[in-house]
């Protein structure tokens, strides 16, 4: 079969449809009952990697290749997302003996497009030669509030200019070396000071100051190619005062799909942080989410929210709280982007 014979959207169940909007994290080193039931029984279409799947060269390239074989063994019509955060500095799950690589602070700091080019190009040449397709990078926020707790040192700065020049040279390279990258965190979590890993962080900005500062790296990203964006966990209450970008139908359909023209792929960050969990339902996320104009429902460290996850969208749709046109856009788009990956090897 080519690859136009097997990303037919129409000819998809829609448990394959469903199970491609999952992207899930997972235990151990190799292929383990664990996953493999994720993918073969509830069909998700993404995983991500951290430290802990991860111990040498030869070990996690034998993973994805597990990974993908799985799928593709279990009728997958389209190949896995892989995924990691490979951001370099502080946030990298390859530890040594891999390759370390600088974050955005120091490179900012150096301000050259040529160098943040060319590392995204080697760290993308290096996940891509291990089977890895996505990556959970470059960061796009600016860092305008010093005493940020989670951003800091992995931001290019705190000026929007010197962010959009190096996020868009990031993306070049990533792309360069293979991979495809995801530009963090829309609309932006520079200016908080609350981690949403921990609380629900509020930036109380209008809408001509975040165009202004938070906006303009997205936009230049936009513009060069970016086919990825991962959403931010954090409420703009002059934009939507009921719900953070994750779920904002104002932040993501209105603004970045319609006023900033991105038709790409949008991914969650992880939904069991909790800025999410102990502010939302979870069934109201899910339908606030997809509705809002997500694509891919993020869920790392939590089999159980994942499982729930793919039944709480089968019967969403089948209540028609979701409609099968909203399921099949989102589709469309995953298979779009997942026709340009050529190193997954069962295909």
């Amino acid at each position: 079969m080519t690859i136009r014979d097997l990303c037919k959207v129409e000819d998809m169940t829609i448990e394959d449809k469903i199970g491609q909007m999952l992207m899930m994290g997972f235990e151990g080193v190799s292929l383990s009952e664990e996953i493999a039931e994720l993918i073969v029984k509830y069909r998700i279409g993404g995983v991500i990697l951290f430290s802990h799947n991860i111990k040498t060269h030869r070990q996690i390239s034998i993973l994805c290749s597990q990974l993908q074989e799985c799928a593709g063994s279990a009728g997958h019509k389209v190949p896995l997302f892989i995924s990691v955060d490979q951001e370099g500095g502080s946030v990298s799950r390859f530890k040594p003996p891999f390759p370390q690589f600088p974050g955005g602070r120091e490179l900012g700091m150096k301000g050259s497009e040529e160098l943040v080019e060319s590392n995204a190009r080697r760290i993308g040449m290096e996940l891509q030669r291990l089977g890895i397709n996505l990556n959970l990078a470059p960061v796009l926020d600016v860092n305008t509030n010093p005493q940020n707790p989670v951003i800091g040192d992995r931001a290019f700065g705190a000026d929007p200019d010197i962010v959009s020049r190096l996020g868009v040279a990031a993306i070049k390279g990533f792309q360069k070396g293979g991979i495809i990258p995801v530009g963090k965190h829309f609309p932006g979590h520079g200016d908080t000071s609350v981690d949403s890993h921990k609380g629900l962080p509020v930036v109380d900005h209008d809408i001509d100051r975040i165009r202004r500062v938070e906006l303009r790296p997205f936009s230049a990203a936009i513009k060069s190619g970016l086919n990825v964006i991962m959403t931010a966990h954090v409420l703009y209450p002059r934009i939507d005062p009921d719900y953070p970008a994750t779920l904002s139908k104002s932040l993501l359909k209105g603004i970045m799909r319609e006023d900033m023209g991105f038709d790409g792929v949008i991914i969650t960050d992880d939904l069991n942080m909790k800025a999410i969990t102990e502010n939302y339902d979870f069934r109201d996320v899910v339908v606030l989410a997809v509705n809002a104009g997500v694509d891919i429902l993020l869920i790392c460290h939590d089999r159980e929210m994942g499982v729930r996850g793919y039944k709480e969208l089968m019967d969403e749709v089948e209540k028609g709280n979701i409609s099968v046109e909203r399921v099949n856009e989102s589709v469309r788009r995953i298979v779009r982007l997942k026709k340009s990956i050529v190193n997954t090897g069962w295909f």
